[in-house]
């Protein structure tokens, strides 16, 4: 007696993404070969986008850069957003993003640097979180446009190379459809 079995599908073969990468967009052993270097030429192109010559604008906004300053000077004004470290008067958003900036700011000396690459590199986490949640959805192929529409989107551009709180807003509103799409998964909170 004999028997017919399906021929066995190759594999992709010989790509290796960054292991935090891959995870986090969803790389699977069975992807095609132009699913990894795609995810990691959007990720490269908003490196590019949002990091080179970030520092042209200086300080950028010099209310939120005063509020880094005064931060990285007292844990009080960390705590609260101050513009200034006695705590006199405070920013008028919520203290979340200065305080990302203020601890920046702590580490690494007052610069322009300091003060606008973290906001790109919340730029960068941006894309990667979206790519991750649409390839969760709608495959990898979709995921690579939404990277790109994100990391292409003149917006977007603009306040991840620029110290206004938006760029740390984006990132989280992105990361909390991220973990809503993981718990419509699970089916759980």
């Amino acid at each position: 007696m004999t028997t017919v079995t399906a021929p066995e599908v190759p594999r992709a073969v010989g790509h290796r993404a960054p292991a935090i990468l891959g995870r986090l967009v969803g790389v699977r052993a069975g992807d095609a070969t132009w699913v990894v270097p795609a995810m990691l030429g959007v990720v490269g192109l908003a490196a590019i986008l949002y990091l080179v010559n970030v520092t042209v604008s200086g300080y950028a906004n010099t209310y939120y850069s005063a509020a880094a300053l005064a931060g990285s000077q007292s844990w009080s004004a960390w705590f609260f957003g101050s513009i200034d470290s006695a705590n006199f008067i405070t920013v008028d958003k919520p203290p979340l993003a200065t305080m990302l900036l203020g601890l920046s700011v702590r580490l690494f000396g007052l610069s322009p640097a300091s003060i606008l690459v973290p906001e790109a590199l919340a730029g960068i986490g941006t894309v990667i979180l979206i790519m991750a949640t649409v390839r969760r959805t709608f495959g990898p192929a979709a995921a690579v446009i939404a990277g790109l529409v994100s990391a292409l989107t003149p917006a977007a551009v603009l306040i991840f190379r620029y110290n206004n709180p938006d760029a740390l807003l984006t990132l989280l509103l992105v990361g909390a459809a991220y973990a809503f799409v993981r718990a419509v998964e699970r089916g759980s909170l």
